[in-house]
């Protein structure tokens, strides 16, 4: 079975509140999700904090919400950064 391109090169995390949580496989090492959803994206970064890298065309509450799902799951982010990329931060 061939695997899609896009999900090894962005796979999902998971989808909730009208976002996809997702990595870019080859970008840089520090640990970090990206989201899409409600006419806007943004990357958030795992480590040291939890906290916006860079956002573009989400309303401040999409984005609170969206930084709340992160906060909720990240145990979940951070095993799936791990499985994907073959431990903590590449």
């Amino acid at each position: 079975m061939t695997i899609p391109k896009r999900s090894w090169m962005s796979p999902t995390i998971f989808e909730e509140g009208g976002f996809r949580f997702f990595f870019f496989s080859r970008e840089e090492p520090r640990m970090h999700v990206h989201l899409l959803g409600r006419g806007g994206g943004a990357k958030v970064w795992m480590e040291p904090l939890i906290q916006m890298a860079e956002s573009h065309g989400l309303k401040p509450r999409d984005l609170r919400e969206a930084l709340d799902v992160i906060e909720e799951r990240q145990d979940e982010i951070r095993e799936a950064w791990s499985r994907h990329f073959g431990g903590g931060a590449r």
